[in-house]
């Protein structure tokens, strides 16, 4: 077996040392500084030579009691040793977790290149941001960060022509900084009402993803008295005279406290009265695992009710809101994914991926029963046409917008719009040469404007304003960082994985690095849920990348690049491919001579911090370094949280079922460590309020990996406070959080 040293290191804990924890970094007044930070190398500050090996033993690690616990799966006993941390809330648990903070926080605050980490990610990340704009009844929405502010604040204009942070015609709509003394409280999501006269926004405290729901009236810039609680993950769908709109919310127990383990139903919410007054519209009471969510159409006479129930299809239903009649099933075979687009009079339109794995585009007509059936009442549907159909490029979005249909497409993950007429048409092609993404077109229908926004690995964006009349293009704002990117390099290689299949990835670095092995790479994945991992900007990479280091971004199986086959293909019995195309990622990188395995680290959180904690069970020779965040790492009992987390099972599989628990217990990280191997350099991340991938996950995994640890490599677990599963985490936090990442891999990738 290989052991690793880390002798970039810089600090020696004794065993059972308590140290108290450095504050968290908020500064604001780093300078725009361009600078490469040439002088982190442990070459220039002499770190790895002159600093002591940090080593852990495994009685440094706060003590983890075990138990007994043992379950029987299909015949199959299965110990879990660490069942206790899931009771989260006990004093036992949370006396675990801030042992385990008290030896990671210190050691990470006081490796050599922290500081400097902290200061070039606070100097970097000071710069103007702008989210893309959109239009609703002639006014312009969008959202911006001057540089270190905690949250984006939201804009309102009535110019289209104007720019910038309330300069002419802008005006502050709702600054989420004021919410909050430390920035957590954030603005999780928020729709425009059809005149927009308001803004129905929801926000998160501390990063959960239970949400109150507040509307605030866009003329006057005040809030009303309407708050609703109970929601997680829905919709606004206003009336269209702005007089309330539908949600959908969990039940309450014999407690009174939402219960999200089961299905949501749609109410009514009237603006100006008390959410107990809340009018419930419609539920499944004989499908436990549906959530219905709600979309209102034609004029206000009819509820579109999406069902939701895992990633890989759904159902669609309409309900007259005018008159009591039946449920009418639009898309009820549940062969594929459908999402409304938008609507021209009485005709509907549809992404679907039904018999379509890349997507197409479907219309369908929805009208009175009435016009043909005097004797019934409701809506039925008289036709459904295809009229664009699937191709080569994978559809990823589309919008409608002054009678054409926006279509973005991606060719081998590259980004490119089609325009067509709502006959299916096709009008006009916007392609774009660069290595990038491109996002936005979206707004009300009726809009005579639309904005989009390019970005790149080496781009911070430029946003353009698309005349939908005349089909032009016009810069809006150029985003500026201060940093000449002509330094770097974007290329997509092809590898091949263990079964043969193509699979690209995306490599970022400097010019004139040489291939000598010897470089610091970080290979970032994902792998699930038909998410696609696209070439767009992040600071905390341009840190890494600027300092020399190479960045690699596989677009493995189980995502979206190409389509529902490339998902399903990562899926359930699937699932081992995703973590052969990460392996084999991997050994391209060293077999071109990029890196090596002593300099390789790992990344992924969520969906990817499962691809992390699989590939450093399965392979723990092959990298030198792990960062798995919020990561699922308990398969077998990832479901038992939440609604939500069962949904999941789309993707996974349930160990309730026997060949499904075959191929979960095979590759679940939490079951596959082996006493006595030498893992990784690993740093467990997670925060204490997420409430999607529920932190049990990381802390019975970093037990785990504690216990079995069979060399000095350092195995952390750093748990947030205040903290959700990653959405609406404040700067500071991030800056400090990233910091830590860097700084670990750092030393680690010697």
């Amino acid at each position: 077996m290989k052991i690793k040293s880390m002798r970039s290191f810089a600090v020696v804990l004794a065993a059972g040392a308590v140290v108290a924890c450095n504050s968290a970094y908020q500064s604001d007044s780093a300078s725009k500084d361009s600078a490469d930070i040439s002088s982190l190398s442990t070459k220039e500050t002499g770190a790895a030579t002159s600093m002591p090996t940090l080593s852990v033993a495994s009685t440094a690690y706060p003590t983890a009691k075990t138990v007994s616990q043992v379950d029987n799966y299909h015949g199959v006993k299965v110990s879990d040793p660490y069942r206790w941390l899931e009771a989260q809330d006990t004093p036992e648990v949370k006396a675990w977790v801030n042992a385990q903070n008290a030896l990671a926080k210190p050691l990470l605050s006081a490796l050599p290149s922290h500081e400097r980490y902290t200061e070039r990610l606070t100097a970097l990340w000071d710069y103007e941001k702008y989210s893309t704009p959109y239009m609703v009844n002639s006014k312009v929405f969008y959202t911006y960060n001057n540089g270190l502010q905690n949250q984006y604040v939201m804009y309102v204009s009535s110019d289209v022509e104007g720019e910038g942070k309330g300069e002419g015609n802008f005006d502050v709509l709702i600054d989420p900084n004021t919410l909050s003394d430390d920035g957590t409280v954030s603005m999780a999501s928020t729709e425009v009402s059809p005149q927009a006269g308001y803004l129905a926004y929801t926000l998160s405290d501390g990063g959960s993803d239970w949400k109150t729901v507040h509307v605030r009236d866009v003329s006057t810039k005040q809030d009303t008295n309407d708050i609703l609680s109970g929601v997680k993950f829905t919709n606004i769908a206003w009336l269209p005279d702005e007089t309330g709109f539908y949600y959908s919310r969990y039940p309450q127990d014999e407690n009174g406290e939402y219960d999200d383990s089961q299905t949501v139903s749609i109410y009514f919410h009237q603006l100006g009265t008390e959410q107990g007054e809340d009018k419930l519209v419609f539920k499944f009471d004989d499908k436990p695992t549906w959530n219905p969510y709600p979309e209102v159409i034609q004029d206000g006479e009819t509820l579109l009710i999406s069902v939701f129930e895992g990633y890989q299809s759904n159902g669609v239903y309409a309900k007259s809101l005018n008159e009591e009649g039946p449920l009418v099933p639009i898309f009820d075979k549940w062969d594929g994914r459908y999402e409304l687009i938008g609507e021209e009079g009485n005709t509907l339109f549809f992404s679907s991926t039904e018999n379509a794995p890349t997507g197409k585009v479907i219309q369908v007509s929805l009208t009175d029963s009435s016009a043909s059936d005097t004797s019934s009442t409701g809506k039925v549907v008289s036709d459904r046409t295809t009229i664009i159909q699937s191709g080569d490029a994978t559809l990823r979005g589309v919008s409608l917008l002054g009678g054409k249909l926006f279509v973005q497409y991606l060719k081998d993950v590259k980004a490119n719009v089609v325009i067509f007429d709502t006959k299916g048409n096709k009008l006009k092609e916007l392609a774009f040469s660069d290595i990038g993404n491109v996002s936005g077109f979206n707004g009300s229908k009726n809009a005579d404007s639309t904005f989009y926004k390019l970005t790149g690995f080496t781009n911070p964006g430029q946003v353009f304003k698309y005349d939908v009349d005349i089909g032009t293009s016009s810069v809006f704002k150029t985003i500026d960082t201060g940093v000449n990117y002509d330094n770097y390099v974007t290329k997509q290689v092809f590898y091949t994985s263990k079964d043969g299949t193509q699979v690209p990835m995306f490599i970022v670095h400097k010019k004139g690095i040489e291939l000598d092995g010897n470089n610091k790479t970080l290979l970032y994945g994902y792998g699930g849920f038909n998410i696609s991992l696209l070439p767009s900007y992040s600071i905390s990479r341009m840190v890494w990348v600027e300092q020399g280091n190479v960045l690699a971004i596989a677009n493995i199986r189980g995502g979206g690049e190409y389509g529902e086959q490339w998902h399903l293909a990562g899926t359930k019995l699937n699932k081992q491919n995703v973590f052969d195309d990460f392996i084999s990622g991997a050994n391209f990188l060293i077999d071109k001579g990029y890196t090596s395995s002593e300099k390789l680290a790992v990344q992924g959180g969520s969906n990817g911090g499962l691809l992390v904690g699989a590939v450093i069970t399965q392979r723990p020779d092959l990298f030198a370094a792990a960062l798995p965040a919020v990561g699922v790492l308990d398969m077998l009992r990832y479901h038992t949280p939440s609604a939500n987390a069962r949904a999941w099972s789309s993707d996974y599989g349930l160990s309730e079922d026997k060949e499904q628990f075959e191929a979960l217990y095979a590759y679940s990280p939490l079951h596959n460590t082996k006493a006595g191997t030498c893992y990784p350099a690993t740093m467990v991340t997670t925060g204490d309020h997420d409430d999607r991938v529920v932190p049990w996950h990381s802390y019975k995994f970093a037990a785990q990996l504690q216990a079995a640890q069979g060399c000095d490599n350092p195995i952390l677990l750093k748990v947030e406070t205040r903290a959700g599963h990653g959405a609406g985490t404040p700067t500071w936090m991030r800056i400090q959080g990233y910091a830590d990442q860097w700084a670990f891999l750092e030393a680690a990738l010697h």
